[in-house]
């Protein structure tokens, strides 16, 4: 018996439920399991249970796990904060970055991807519940840094992510998704072309899902509760 495998499991059923409540084809949602803190033993039961992309947001501790699962054939992305003196690490070893707010990361994230790897796929983070404590950019500057993106050579603008304030409300929950994915109607109707809505958590994938969510990232669903001192994750 595989606990992991068995969350997932539970997971996908979720997504599929959610969906099907929503009009939508199961297919239309990827699962982005959320392997930070987590070890690459973790990571390859997940694997042999069928999961492929894994969500990472240190990237030192993520470079270890890359290099330890390098013969299997997994998508890496990385969904924390971007540190300027960690651009290049993570152009090279990233195949996704959901965590985009300033144009000066997203330029040097273009110029330090290899071009054997072919463009980096990146969503472009916006706070859309205006907490000071949360990374990304305001709704209404979210449009000029799309645009700035998009022009950069290295990179493939995908969509947009999100890390609303947390609560149990679902007409709470629903709101702040709706609102990225209006966002991202306007931005596409203002010519930019999206395809990704990076929204949903363990707690709240099925807002996300019924709101239109495209990748929903999911940590401790699948990976089981992590120890009381570390911080919440997806």
């Amino acid at each position: 018996m595989s606990p992991i495998r068995d969350r997932l499991q539970a997971v996908l059923r979720r997504i599929d439920a959610a969906a099907a409540a929503a009009g939508r084809s199961p297919g239309s949602v990827r699962l982005l399991a959320v392997s930070k803190t987590r070890s690459a033993a973790a990571i390859e039961e997940a694997h042999r249970a069928g999961q492929r992309a894994f969500g990472e947001s240190q990237q030192q501790e993520a470079a270890a796990k890359i290099a330890a699962l390098a013969g299997l054939a997994l998508e890496w992305h990385f969904i924390g904060p971007v540190q300027s003196n960690k651009t290049r690490p993570i152009a090279e070893q990233f195949d996704w970055v959901h965590s985009i707010e300033r144009e000066r990361i997203a330029r040097r994230l273009s110029e330090q991807r290899p071009l054997e790897r072919g463009p980096l796929m990146v969503c472009i983070q916006v706070n859309v519940s205006g907490e000071a404590s949360k990374s990304g950019v305001r709704p209404e500057d979210a449009l000029a840094l799309a645009q700035q993106v998009a022009q950069l050579p290295g990179l493939q603008l995908r969509g947009l992510m999100t890390i609303p304030a947390p609560t149990t409300e679902m007409a709470a929950q629903r709101a702040a998704f709706r609102r990225l994915r209006e966002l991202k109607d306007d931005l596409c109707a203002r010519g930019l072309e999206l395809d990704t809505l990076s929204m949903g958590m363990s707690d709240d994938l099925e807002a996300a899902v019924l709101e239109g969510a495209t990748m929903v990232r999911v940590g401790s669903a699948i990976f089981g509760e992590r120890a009381k001192n570390h911080i919440p994750e997806a």
